[in-house]
């Protein structure tokens, strides 16, 4: 009945022996699948359940079964498929209804899955709570995410998975008192440490960030959020090809965050690398045009690239777009200072790198990667 070489151990294992002195016991069959998905072991839990299908008609519990079994096996429509015929026989299943939204979620269905998680359901089982804020803060609703995340985690305050979620939330909405106590009671969970190495880079304390991000990417190398930390890092350094690399790579992870690719122009920029610094403002723009920050950004490298009219236009349309934008406002100053010559915005980009700007010794550098973490 194996698909596997290796016995299996654990229960599973002991049921398996059970199973080869009564190879037809429906229940063992049945708590043998189970065992096997307790255990991670879809491959197993496939075969018991087809052994259970080839001798009858697999009821509700196989069929959730075979469900979760093609979660864990990372076939989401097939499950989806499975669990929305259970639901319309027994809408009342919270966990079915938590595993039906799970497999939207993966099939980027975040507006129908959210819709299937009550408000009941959220302050009953944990798992859906998390996967509530988890969704609202995916479909850009920050508000309700934050207001939802502080209500959910005061019903299940010690699940870590809802706590780093709520982190990431409080993060993004600049509730950073909230966000720190969530990640300080998940220690250990990915989404904490990048949170907590995010708010010391807004408190000026690099090296406590460095080490928190670091930690993050070793478990969990492809991190945007670490990615993009510790990309940061890099710039308050001064390694600007290093930033720009992580924060490139941080950038394509999360993929339509917009701030991630402007953050990582600006490295290539420093880098003095205009060819990469435009594919990634241009990456920016293509998801949204209407985002002030990545019109500014263009304005400041057509300045160094010498073209003093395009300088201009892209200025005007960030000004419009947002009064308060930082890059807008730099290419200001930088085409009043250098009369329009691309030799002498360079320069002046330059030096202002490396000058401090304030008593604490931070340079122009500092401001742009600790604007970077609000992009």
């Amino acid at each position: 009945m194996s698909n596997s070489s290796e016995a299996p151990g654990g229960r599973l294992g002991v049921l398996c022996r059970l199973l080869e002195r009564d190879p037809n016991n429906l229940s063992l069959l049945a708590d043998a699948a189970e065992a096997a998905l307790q255990q991670r072991e879809p491959d197993w839990a496939q075969t018991l359940l087809d052994r259970y299908a080839e001798l009858t008609a697999p009821g509700p519990r196989e069929r959730n079964l075979a469900g979760l079994t093609l979660m864990q096996l990372d076939r989401f429509e097939e499950a989806s498929a499975i669990f929305g015929a259970l639901l319309a026989s027994g809408p009342g299943d919270a966990n079915l209804r938590f595993n039906q939204a799970w497999c939207l979620t993966k099939m980027q269905q975040s507006e129908a899955a959210l819709a299937l998680i009550s408000d009941d359901d959220a302050a009953t089982l944990a798992q859906s709570a998390q996967l509530r804020v988890h969704l609202l803060h995916d479909l850009g609703q920050l508000d309700e995410a934050l207001s939802e995340a502080k209500r959910l985690v005061g019903r299940h305050p010690s699940h870590q998975g809802l706590l780093a979620a709520a982190a990431l939330v409080g993060i993004d909405a600049e509730d950073l008192v909230f966000a720190g106590d969530c990640a300080r009671a998940a220690p250990g969970a990915v989404d904490a440490l990048t949170t907590l190495g995010t708010i010391a880079l807004t408190e000026d304390r690099d090296a406590d960030a460095e080490a928190f991000f670091g930690q993050a990417l070793e478990k969990d190398p492809g991190s945007p959020r670490a990615l993009i930390g510790v990309g940061l890092g890099y710039m308050l350094k001064g390694a600007h090809p290093q930033a720009a690399t992580a924060l490139e790579a941080g950038a394509a992870r999360f993929g339509e965050h917009i701030g991630s690719w402007v953050a990582a122009g600006w490295a290539y920029m420093f880098a003095g690398d205009l060819p990469a610094a435009r594919r990634c403002f241009e990456t920016a723009l293509a998801l949204d045009h209407s985002f002030g920050e990545t019109h500014g950004s263009l304005a400041v490298l057509a300045l160094i690239e010498g073209r003093t009219e395009d300088a201009h236009k892209s200025a005007q349309t960030a000004r419009r777009l947002d009064a308060n934008s930082f890059s807008a406002a730099l290419a200001n100053a930088m085409l009043l200072s250098s009369g329009g010559r691309a030799d002498a915005a360079r320069a002046l980009l330059d030096r202002a790198l490396n000058t401090p700007i304030d008593k604490n010794g931070r340079t122009l550098a500092h401001a742009l990667a600790r604007h970077g973490l609000s992009l």
